[in-house]
C-alpha cells in the first residue's frame, strides 16, 4: 500500500474543522490576554469572540463530517468562511472599542457584512445541494 492510495473510493477532502477550532482557541487566548492587560476593564464582545468560529464554523463542520458529507467547496464555502471571519473580527473590534471606552457606528458594517455573507453562503449551499445550480 502506498501513501497516495485512493482505493477507499471516498474523497478525502480537507475539512475546515481544524481551522475553525484553531481560530476559536486563538480568539479565546487573545481575549484572555487582552483582558489581562486592560486594567480591570472588560468587554463581553472580546471575551466571547471565540463563539463565532466555534458555533458557526466548527460545529457545522463537525456535524457535516459525522454525516459523511463534505463542507461545500465553492462560492458558498467562501461566503460562509468570510461571514464567520467578519463576525469574529467585528466582535474583537467591538470589544477593543468598549475596553477603550468609545463607540463607533462603523462597527455595524462588520455585523451586516458578516450576516449577509453567511446568509448568501447558506442559501448557495442549500440551492447547490437541492440541484438548483
Amino acid at each position: 500500500m502506498y501513501i497516495s492510495d485512493q482505493s477507499s473510493g471516498k474523497s478525502k477532502a480537507a475539512s475546515p474543522l481544524g481551522a475553525y477550532l484553531a481560530a476559536s482557541v486563538f480568539c479565546a487566548l487573545f481575549g484572555a490576554v487582552y483582558e489581562l492587560f486592560s486594567h480591570g476593564v472588560f468587554s463581553y464582545w472580546m471575551i466571547y469572540a471565540f463563539f463565532f468560529p466555534l458555533l458557526l464554523g466548527a460545529i457545522p463542520s463537525f456535524l457535516l463530517q459525522r454525516r459523511g458529507k463534505a463542507f461545500p467547496r465553492s462560492a458558498a464555502a467562501d461566503c460562509i468562511h468570510g461571514g464567520v471571519a467578519w463576525l469574529t473580527v467585528g466582535s474583537i473590534v467591538q470589544g477593543v472599542l468598549e475596553i477603550y471606552g468609545t463607540t463607533n457606528p462603523l462597527v455595524k458594517a462588520f455585523w451586516l457584512t458578516g450576516a449577509g455573507l453567511l446568509l448568501i453562503g447558506w442559501l448557495l449551499a442549500l440551492t447547490a445541494e437541492a440541484g438548483y445550480t
